[in-house]
């Protein structure tokens, strides 16, 4: 195994800027996690370190486990084993107000972005406003129109309803509502998914401009490589339940590990095997 988590070197064009340097500057560390639903086995020993104000992204093929690892650090999920250390405090067996609290540390961008049909856009906003943290309606609406004025939206589509938006639209809201709390830790779950190339482009440069204004930490899970080279600080690679490999952005393409350049450059022959079925 290859682990680029020591090598140095520049910054993809356009990556969030501001990337803590020092190993001892650790906003989330992840040892040990695994994570089994019956007989399958989805993580496997998981071991990573997210510096803070950093932009990391978690790369893998479908079912590699991905989803569940955010899902596991942010807490909708419990881990069978391992340790989950944010700010220093372990967070795995959390409950109740020491939850809640912790909760409040994140924001995230579901896949679909995940609104609220029956919500119009500026109560999906500010859910976590109202719900969350008791915000007075009049008070979370403007914080609302604030956050979609952040992603390049007018205040007239406060008043929208979630199906009235395209695809573009809605991620750009579900972005709004990620950061309307200001997080400390964003999450995105294939953020690009369903968009056309451009879109994604400008998708892409929302996430990289409102989480450096947020100054937050940032954890993305994708399959999409474009998308990887225009938001990452770090890469890490998650194959049969772990993290195989984990470095900078500028020694991607010269990672050394093999299973990452199959996957990268999309090739169907290397080590990782894909059953076909006719």
């Amino acid at each position: 195994m290859t682990d680029g988590k020591g090598g140095q070197g520049g910054k993809a064009p356009g990556a969030a800027e501001g990337v803590a340097t020092g190993e001892g500057d650790i906003h989330v560390s992840v040892r040990g996690l695994k994570k089994s639903f019956g007989p399958k086995v989805v993580l496997d020993g998981v071991d990573l370190d997210v510096k803070r104000r950093s932009s990391l992204v978690v790369i893998g093929g479908s079912g590699t486990g991905k989803s569940v690892l955010i899902k596991c650090i942010i807490g909708l999920l419990r881990p069978d084993a391992g340790s989950i250390v944010i700010d220093g405090e372990e967070t795995v067996h959390l409950k109740g107000r020491a939850r809640a609290r912790l909760m409040r540390k994140f924001g995230m961008l579901f896949q679909g972005a995940a609104l609220f049909d029956s919500l119009p856009v500026w109560e999906n906003v500010a859910f976590g406003l109202i719900h969350g943290q008791g915000v007075p309606r009049r008070q979370a609406r403007e914080v609302a129109i604030d956050r979609l004025a952040q992603v390049g939206m007018p205040p007239e589509v406060a008043d929208l309803y979630p199906a009235e938006l395209s695809g573009g639209m809605q991620k750009r809201v579900g972005l709004a509502r990620a950061i309307a709390t200001r997080p400390e830790i964003i999450l995105f779950d294939e953020p690009t998914t369903g968009l056309d190339p451009i879109m994604a482009a400008v998708i892409d440069e929302l996430i990289v401009k409102t989480v450096k204004e947020v100054g937050a930490t940032a954890i993305t899970i994708t399959h999409d490589m474009q998308s990887v080279r225009r938001i990452a600080d770090e890469v890490a690679m998650i194959y049969k339940g772990r993290i195989i490999w984990h470095g900078p952005i500028s020694q991607l393409d010269n990672s050394g590990n093999p299973y990452v350049d199959q996957f990268i450059h999309g090739r169907a022959d290397g080590p990782i095997k894909m059953q076909v079925r006719g």
